[in-house]
């Protein structure tokens, strides 16, 4: 018997295949169990045109058995087969596709749906085996050949004994080295794993001999093991099938299969898309953040699926990262796969689908927030962060798809509302958006800055994550009205007549107010007298683009910038600690002195950032008192 070289450079070309190629050893058998679901897949094509073929599907299945005695695994189908020429010409040469040759010489049938493309998968049954032999019988052939392959320095093939037609792939599998632990796939229950975690979705069923156990007839404690062949996988995925058919229970069930959390979903969208590109889909809005969501250890992406074969556990380019928060699956038979099926070759299929489902996503919580507000906040209370994120990052670019989902909690209606309900309760004469930064409700309710604006009889949005004010500042308007913080310089409520009174106090008091200044200098930009206090004494205002909650979310940061914003002190010239402080200025310098730093502080204390000298302040006070 003639050993035959393999053509066009197969030798590299393998040695290629067996270490560089595929990711995962595992693979291979995802690779032999879509070939073999292409054979029966092609028997049932031909069965279209040629009316002697009957094709019942319940006759047609994929077998696997392991013998761990002979060290291997193999893997019968019930398909077409293959003559001694085309195991010649797919086997032989590396790279040629059987299948892909069939859908080109049948492009009459529409939609033929066979999996293999490049002729490349069968050969990665070498990463785990020293031996490949296949035994195939064609249909219409009297005759069945074994082609018989160690690797790269060649192939045999001969007749053999087969008397039904489809093929047999038997991989005598490697021993053990120090690197790797060959063993496991010979292993039922790891062979079963990796068939349920790949080729779960193939149309026909896997069928495989698994070992079990039972009492012994007679005995009350005593176990026999015994052989029972079950079929492994579900064939018929849950996203194919018609939503009509499927209960709440149904896809909560798949939620918990898939491991997706333990968690019941908030919302589960089943998407069945037909046109340019097609595609099925099921996605989850968990009710629950994953443990690690809000750190770098959190993976997003999407499962993908090639004709229900599993191609990516996660596919990141599926999701946008403000909708990392969604689990599910995704299966399309019109993608362009790279060699391996691992990656893809070519993203313009990937991206028109990601762009459907990020539409998906958005009307489906834009629903959730109309019909059931309840469920949305429950929503917002775990993901809302990663939408103001989306929002922040690549400076504001995705604002119109993330704005109308957001919530903040009002001054006036003591619950969360959006953005739209907030301009839509805006009073004629109201020019800004109006909110206020802090820790918590219950502190920023407190705040001396909110006075005026609440006198006025405007509603203030409190801002209570260290992500609100920068996503704002990228948001920077919402229906042509601009954001305004509390603790601006300018809040844009005073008059003509408030504006001339200003300039006289500020005249008035300028040497006291330069005074001042100096004995702060470096900590504040400016003192001036305040346009928003009406009760509280002294309170601290920022210039610029950097407000004080933003320096102290900043310099929280493991790098620390030491970013300081531009702070104003304003005194509240109407309270009677102006008094006070008016009349140190002119009769007793040291006081003056005393009660400048003490009001500074108060200001810092109010902003909830930390006085530069406790001890200082601490004695300050004793010195009144």
């Amino acid at each position: 018997m003639e050993k035959r070289e393999f053509r066009a450079e197969s030798k590299r070309l393998l040695d290629l295949m067996i270490n560089s190629i595929y990711t995962h050893k595992e693979i291979f058998l995802r690779e032999l169990i879509s070939n073999s679901s292409d054979a029966i897949d092609k028997l049932y094509y031909k069965s279209l045109t040629d009316k002697s073929l009957d094709f019942n599907k319940k006759d047609f299945y994929i077998d696997i058995s392991i013998d761990k005695n002979n060290r291997t695994l193999s893997i019968l189908d019930t398909g077409i087969g293959m003559t001694k020429d085309e195991l010649e010409e797919n086997l032989g040469v590396i790279a040629k596709s059987g299948s892909f040759a069939f859908k080109n010489e049948n492009r009459s049938i529409e939609d033929i749906d066979i999996i293999g493309q490049f002729g490349v998968g069968f050969y990665s049954a070498f990463m785990v085996a020293d031996t490949v032999t296949v035994i195939s019988k064609a249909l219409g052939s009297d005759d069945a050949y074994k082609w018989k392959s160690s690797g790269a320095d060649g192939y045999t093939i001969e007749k053999a004994d087969k008397d039904t037609i489809g093929t047999e792939i038997i991989l005598n599998i490697k021993s053990n080295t120090e690197d790797e632990y060959y063993d496991d796939f010979l292993d039922e229950y790891n062979i079963r794993n990796i068939i349920k975690r790949y080729s779960d979705f193939i149309r026909y069923p896997i069928k495989m001999e698994l070992t079990k156990s039972k009492l012994k007839e007679g005995s009350q404690d005593e176990f026999e093991e015994y052989k029972e062949e079950e079929t492994i996988n579900s064939m018929v995925p849950i996203w194919r099938k018609n939503k009509n058919e499927l209960t709440d229970e149904d896809y909560e069930n798949f939620y918990q299969e898939k491991h997706y959390g333990f968690d019941k979903p908030l919302r589960s969208i089943h998407l069945s898309m037909d046109g340019l590109i097609s595609y099925n889909s099921i996605l989850f809005i968990p009710s629950k953040a994953p443990y690690d969501f809000y750190t770098k250890e959190y993976e997003k992406g999407l499962e993908l699926y090639s004709s229900g074969v599993l191609i990516m556990e996660k596919c990141p380019e599926l999701i946008p990262d403000y909708f990392s928060f969604v689990k599910g699956v995704v299966d399309s038979e019109d993608l362009s796969l790279n060699i391996s099926r691992e990656i893809l070759q070519h993203d313009r299929q990937l991206k028109l689908i990601a762009k459907k489902i990020e539409e998906k996503i958005k009307d489906e919580l834009k629903l959730m927030l109309e019909k059931d507000r309840e469920k949305y906040e429950e929503f917002y209370n775990n993901f809302g962060n990663q939408l103001k994120y989306g929002i922040y990052s690549d400076f504001g670019i995705h604002k119109e798809v993330l704005q109308d989902l957001l919530m903040f909690y009002s001054s006036k209606e003591k619950k969360m509302i959006t953005l739209k309900e907030y301009v839509e309760n805006m009073p004629e004469d109201q020019k800004y958006i109006y909110y206020a930064t802090g820790d918590s409700i219950d502190r920023i309710d407190k705040l001396p800055q909110t006075e005026l604006v609440k006198d006025k009889g405007y509603e203030i949005l409190y801002f209570v994550e260290d992500i609100d004010e920068f996503a704002i500042k990228m948001l920077m308007k919402y229906e042509d009205k601009e954001f305004k913080s509390v603790s601006s310089g300018d809040l844009g409520l005073e008059t003509d007549e408030d504006k001339e009174k200003e300039k006289a106090e500020i005249e008035e008091n300028k040497d006291l107010f330069s005074a001042m200044k100096s004995l702060l200098e470096g900590k504040v930009v400016d003192v001036r007298p305040s346009k928003r206090l009406k009760n509280h004494p002294v309170c601290l205002s920022s210039e610029g683009e950097l407000s004080i909650e933003m320096e102290k979310v900043l310099n929280m940061m493991p790098d620390n910038p030491e970013l300081k914003a531009d702070k104003v002190l304003e005194i509240n010239l109407h309270h009677d600690i102006f008094n006070r402080l008016k009349l140190a200025y002119e009769e007793d310098s040291e006081k003056f002195n005393l009660y400048t730093n003490l009001l500074y502080n108060q200001g810092l204390l109010i902003e909830g950032l930390s006085i530069e000298d406790p001890i200082e302040f601490s004695n300050n006070i004793c010195k009144l008192m």
